[in-house]
C-alpha cells in the first residue's frame, strides 16, 4: 500500500505542482518530455543490437528507418529539449532578471517534441531511410523510399527547426533586454562580455602591464558558454532549414507529378553545406555548452570562483571560431574533396578541438580539486563520468581527422561507437543527468529523492553499459566491421553479443532512473506540471513570502 501511495503522490508528499512557478513548470516540462525521448532513443539502439545479434528480427527496410530517426530522437528529442528546458532556466536565473518570454518557451518545447514524433512517424510508419546524414541523392530517392514518408519525415525536422529558433530568440533578447524598473544596460559591454571578449582584453592588459578591462564582467562565464553555443545553434537551424526546404521541393514535385532531376544539385557541394551546418552541432554547440555547464557544475559544487576566468572565456570564443571551420574532417574520405581542405579544416584546424576541450577538462578538474575534499553526491560524479566521456571521445575523433587513417577508420563502427555514442552516452548524457541532479531541488522546490540506492544503480548501470557499448563495438571496427552495414552470417558475433548485453545495462538503467523520479515526485506530480501555473508571477522561484 506504501508502495502504491509513493507511486501516485511521491515521496514525503512529491511534488506540490500548486506551487511551481510558470518558469518551473516550462523548464520541467521540456526536461521531463527529453528525458522520455531518450529512453525511445536507447530502446531503438537496443532494437538495433538485437538484430545484429540475431538478424531478421524486423526486415532491412525497418533496421534502416531505425537507424535514420534514432540520432534524430537522440539529438533533438532529448538532447535539445533537456538542454534548451535548463537554459531556458538558467540564462535569467545567472543573470538574475525573469525570461523574456514563458510563452515562447512554451512554444519552443512544444515543437520540438512534435516534431520529434513527427519525423519518427516518418521512418516508423513509412520506413523513410536515407539516414541522418541525409547524403545527396538518397532523401530525395522515391524508387527507393516513400515520398510521403519522406514529407512527414522532413516536415518533423522542420518544426524541430523551427522550434528551435525560439528558444534563440527566447536566450538572445533575455540577455538583452533591460526589464522593468531597471536602468537600461549598456550594449557594448553585454555584447563584449557574451561574446567573451572581455576575458581577451583582460589578458592583453594583464600582458601590457595595465589594470583588467573590467573585473566585473557583464555576463557571467556560464551565460557566456551558453551564448555563443546558440550562435552555433542558430547557423545549424539555418542550414538544416534550408536543406529540408531542398528535399520538400523535391517531395512536392515527386507527389504533384512534377519530378525533378536530383543531378541539379551538386552532391558535394550539397554534402559540404550540410555538414558544415551539421557539424556545428557536434563540433560546435555540444562542446561550447558542454564546457559551460563544466564551468557552471564546478562553481556550484564548489562554492569557488573558476579557476582561469580569462583562459575560459578566451578559450570558448577560440571553440566559437574553430567550429565554423572543422566540417571538412567529415570529407576526407571523399575523392572530390579538395586536398587543401582536407588538410586545413580536416586535419589542422580540427586539431585544435583536441586544445579547446582540453583547456575546459583541465579548468574544471583543477576548480573541482581546489575545494578538495568534496562529497562524491550525484553532481559530482556524473560531473566527473561526463568529463571521462569526452576524454575518450575527442582523442578518439582527433586520431581519425588524419587522410591516411581516416581511410581506414571512418567508415567503421570505431567512429559511430568508440567517438559519437562515447561522447553522447558518456560525455553528454552524463553531464546533463549532473545538470539535472543540480537544478533538481531548484525546480522542484525542494522534492526528496525517493531513493539514494537506485540513483547509485543508475550511474553504475548506465557508466558500464555505454563504455562496454563503445569499447566492444570500437574493438569490432578495429577488426574491420563497417558501420551502417548488418551482417548476416555471424562475423563479429562475439562482439555483438557484448555490445548488446551492455545496450540492455543502458536500458535497464534508465528505467531504474525514470522510476526514481516517478516515485520521487509522483504520478500526481507529473501530471500536474503539464496543467497551468496557479502563481501569477514573472519570478523564476517562487519568493519566500509565497
Amino acid at each position: 500500500m506504501s508502495f502504491i501511495n509513493t507511486l501516485i503522490n511521491g515521496t514525503e508528499g512529491g511534488l506540490k505542482t500548486d506551487g511551481l512557478t510558470p518558469m518551473q513548470k516550462v523548464t520541467l516540462r521540456a526536461v521531463i518530455f527529453g528525458v522520455l525521448y531518450y529512453g525511445l532513443a536507447v530502446l531503438e539502439g537496443q532494437l538495433m543490437r538485437a538484430n545484429a545479434v540475431s538478424p531478421g528480427l524486423f526486415d532491412e527496410s525497418h533496421y534502416f528507418s531505425i537507424m535514420t530517426v534514432h540520432p534524430i530522437v537522440g539529438i533533438f528529442g532529448s538532447t535539445y529539449l533537456i538542454v534548451f528546458g535548463a537554459f531556458t532556466f538558467l540564462v535569467p536565473y545567472l543573470m538574475k532578471k525573469p525570461l523574456y518570454s514563458i510563452k515562447l518557451a512554451n512554444f519552443t518545447w512544444m515543437s520540438i517534441a512534435l516534431g520529434t514524433l513527427m519525423s519518427w512517424l516518418g521512418g516508423a510508419l513509412f520506413h523513410y531511410a536515407p539516414l541522418y546524414t541525409l547524403y545527396w541523392p538518397l532523401p530525395v530517392d522515391f524508387n527507393q523510399f516513400d515520398a510521403v514518408g519522406g514529407l512527414i519525415f522532413v516536415l518533423g525536422i522542420a518544426i524541430i527547426m523551427i522550434g528551435t529558433l525560439g528558444f534563440i530568440y527566447n536566450t538572445f533578447a533575455t540577455v538583452f533586454y533591460t526589464e522593468e524598473g531597471h536602468e537600461k544596460r549598456p550594449l557594448k559591454p553585454l555584447i563584449l562580455s557574451a561574446l567573451g571578449i572581455d576575458g581577451m582584453l583582460n589578458i592583453w592588459y594583464k600582458m601590457t602591464g595595465r589594470e583588467p578591462y573590467t573585473k566585473e564582467p557583464a555576463v557571467s562565464l556560464p551565460v557566456v558558454a551558453i551564448f555563443r553555443g546558440t550562435i552555433d545553434t542558430f547557423l545549424d537551424a539555418m542550414v538544416i532549414l534550408t536543406c529540408g526546404i531542398l528535399i520538400l521541393v523535391y517531395i512536392v514535385g515527386d507527389l504533384s507529378g512534377a519530378t525533378m532531376d536530383y543531378t541539379s544539385v551538386n552532391a558535394l557541394l550539397y554534402k559540404n553545406f550540410f555538414w558544415w551546418g551539421l557539424d556545428l552541432i557536434a563540433d560546435g554547440l555540444v562542446l561550447i555548452y558542454v564546457a559551460g555547464t563544466w564551468y557552471l557544475l564546478a562553481m556550484l559544487i564548489t562554492g569557488k570562483k573558476l579557476f582561469m576566468q580569462n583562459i575560459a572565456r578566451a578559450a570558448l570564443l577560440l571553440e566559437l571560431i574553430v567550429s565554423w571551420m572543422v566540417w571538412s574532417h567529415h570529407l576526407l574520405a571523399d575523392q572530390g574533396q579538395p586536398n587543401l581542405m582536407k588538410l586545413l579544416s580536416g586535419e589542422m584546424v580540427t586539431a585544435f578541438e583536441l586544445v579547446t576541450q582540453g583547456i575546459a577538462v583541465f579548468i574544471t578538474l583543477v576548480t573541482l580539486w581546489s575545494a578538495k575534499p568534496l562529497k562524491m553526491d550525484n553532481r559530482l560524479k556524473f560531473l566527473l563520468a561526463g568529463i571521462m566521456g569526452f576524454m575518450i571521445a575527442i582523442p578518439a575523433a582527433i586520431l581519425q581527422a588524419d587522410m591516411g587513417l581516416n581511410r581506414i577508420l571512418h567508415n567503421t563502427q570505431w567512429i559511430i561507437f568508440t567517438h559519437v555514442h562515447a561522447a553522447i552516452l558518456i560525455g553528454l548524457t552524463m553531464t546533463l543527468y549532473a545538470a539535472i541532479y543540480t537544478l533538481w531541488p531548484i525546480l522542484t522546490n525542494n522534492v526528496k529523492l525517493y531513493s539514494q540506492k537506485l540513483a547509485d544503480i543508475h550511474f553504475w548501470g548506465h557508466l558500464i553499459g555505454a563504455l562496454g557499448m563503445s569499447c566492444f563495438m570500437g574493438l569490432a571496427a578495429m577488426d574491420g566491421a563497417l558501420r551502417r552495414y548488418l551482417y548476416v552470417d555471424g562475423e563479429y558475433n562475439l562482439y555483438m553479443i557484448l555490445g548488446a548485453l551492455c545496450g540492455m545495462l543502458i536500458l535497464i538503467s534508465w528505467v531504474i532512473y525514470l522510476v526514481n523520479v516517478v516515485m520521487s515526485i509522483g504520478i500526481k506530480g507529473l501530471i500536474g506540471v503539464y496543467t497551468p501555473s496557479k502563481l501569477d508571477t514573472k519570478d523564476l522561484v517562487p519568493s519566500e513570502e509565497k
